[in-house]
């Protein structure tokens, strides 16, 4: 519909040869308009039916997106080396297989130790 109104206030027309509108005519202009109309009807429709099934699926327990790449264990057992200061974040992921993204983000940021740079010959002087 916005399309429709823009290409009128630049006295532009549409012609769409596969459905046989010309928006430069008073038919083609009701057409486009009513199609304009349906489109968004079915996109609000598209819109209504995500939300009720998301609602239906939480409603039965089931939660959205995709599965963590790494189990609780396994975040556990990241959450370690990493806190003791043993692995670096890459380490870590190549233990497990994932890209270091990951492991950030199964990181414990509660419980996290906030790393401090080592301390260098520079720095002890």
């Amino acid at each position: 519909m916005t399309l429709g109104a823009e290409l009128r206030e630049r006295n532009i027309g549409l012609h769409v040869i596969v459905q046989g509108i010309d928006t430069a005519t008073m038919e083609g202009r009701a057409m486009f308009g009513m199609l304009s109309v349906l489109a968004e009807l079915q996109r609000e429709l598209i819109v209504s039916n995500t939300n009720d099934g998301l609602a239906s699926a939480q409603a039965r327990g089931r939660v959205g997106g995709h599965r963590p790449k790494l189990t609780e264990d396994q975040a556990a057992l990241a959450q370690r080396p990493y806190d003791e200061r043993g692995k670096t974040i890459q380490q870590i992921a190549d233990m497990f297989g994932v890209p270091r993204s990951t492991v950030y983000g199964h990181l414990d940021k509660t419980r996290t130790v906030l790393r401090q740079p080592k301390k260098t010959a520079a720095t002890n002087s």
